[in-house]
């Protein structure tokens, strides 16, 4: 579906919110759309809004990380070329979605009263975007469960965006294709583009050039995340990163080895672990110790994206050093996919 088609069947299919008497909430949910199933969510103001006849959408926004991650050359523009293969894991955030009969502003509701809820979250920013470029003049609310943790390079705002594009388009009839999506959340963020792919991408340029690609690893494969509480900041990593340090491997040939042979610490390779080790040494030596407590495992220690979460690939038995220590952020995980048309949805089951 071109840009102009979309834009001519949103000025067709949507009209703007009503205006009606208001809830507690800023902007109450519009009534407008019951022809739909509606998925009733367990956060109780959403419980009460799906009882007074709103239509709340409860959507699964999951996390990424990369398998491996090469930067590849420094642009003109002060950004970075990278080819990395990404994959979608199970560890995400709950979020509940409907209409509002606000004409001017959406709702975000969050869990996590550190993450703000203005026009600096992609969430915001998403939705903004939709309206740009579909024309439709729909505001939102949207309730964010906060599971994620930021600072920790495994896209969960990117994934926030992701599900909040799917599910604006799904709320307004689907005026736009999965591929316009792809094509537009490339605007607010380089990490986006990935959870439009069916789950495993090979992805170059900034990250939105993606290419889908066969999961290269067993979708059982036991995973686990550890992440110590500081953050990295994306920013200051990259200041760090020397290019001249960089591993040479092509990144087409680690794509083919890591589908043929798996995992392995010749594969998962990552040019921002030395950065980011600059950056915070105690992430240096949380890989150390992981790597020495899960070694008689057969697993695979590495780092996602910039940081600051290590992944062990091959076991997701938390060893007794991190299950002692409070601070450690863990949570088992696993890749998943999806169809087309359809959203992810997460395989273990979590409190």
């Amino acid at each position: 579906m071109s840009l102009a088609r979309a834009s001519s069947l949103s000025a067709q299919t949507s009209a703007r919110a009503h205006t009606g008497r208001k809830n507690r909430t800023q902007n109450y949910p519009s009534r407008s759309d019951r022809s739909v199933t509606r998925i009733t969510p367990r956060g109780s103001l959403a419980r009460a809004l799906a009882a007074d006849g709103i239509d709340v959408r409860e959507y699964f926004s999951p996390s990424k990380i990369n398998l491996f991650l090469r930067i590849t050359a420094r642009r003109p523009d002060g950004f970075h070329e990278l080819a990395s293969l990404f994959h979608v894991v199970d560890l995400g955030d709950g979020m509940k979605f409907a209409k509002s009969s606000s004409e001017t502003k959406d709702t975000l509701i969050c869990s996590d009263a550190s993450i703000p809820t203005d026009e600096s979250n992609l969430v915001i920013k998403a939705l903004n975007l939709f309206r740009k470029k579909t024309g439709i003049e729909q505001y939102f609310w949207v309730e964010l469960d906060k599971r994620v943790p930021h600072g920790a390079g495994l896209g969960g705002g990117s994934g926030n965006a992701a599900t909040t594009l799917f599910a604006a388009n799904e709320l307004c009839g689907n005026p736009a294709s999965e591929a316009e999506l792809l094509e537009w959340s490339g605007e607010i963020g380089s990490d986006i583009s990935v959870f439009f792919s069916n789950g495993a991408a090979y992805c170059t340029g900034r990250g939105e050039i993606v290419d889908n690609v066969e999961p290269p690893l067993d979708l059982g494969t036991k995973m686990l995340l550890v992440k110590p509480p500081m953050g990295c900041s994306t920013p200051a990593v990259f200041k760090a990163l020397d290019l001249d340090s960089r591993s040479t491997a092509d990144p087409l040939e680690l794509l083919k080895r890591i589908g043929s042979d798996g995992c392995s610490e010749a594969v998962c390779i990552n040019d921002l672990e030395a950065p980011a080790f600059k950056v915070l040494p105690e992430l240096a030596e949380l890989k150390a110790e992981l790597t020495e407590a899960t070694k008689d495992k057969g697993t695979v220690v590495f780092m996602s994206g910039s940081g600051s979460t290590i992944v062990i690939i091959g076991d997701d038995d938390v060893p007794a050093f991190v299950a002692a220590d409070e601070t450690l952020f863990k949570a088992p995980t696993r890749l998943i996919t999806r169809k087309s048309g359809e959203w992810y949805a997460p395989t273990l089951e979590r409190k």
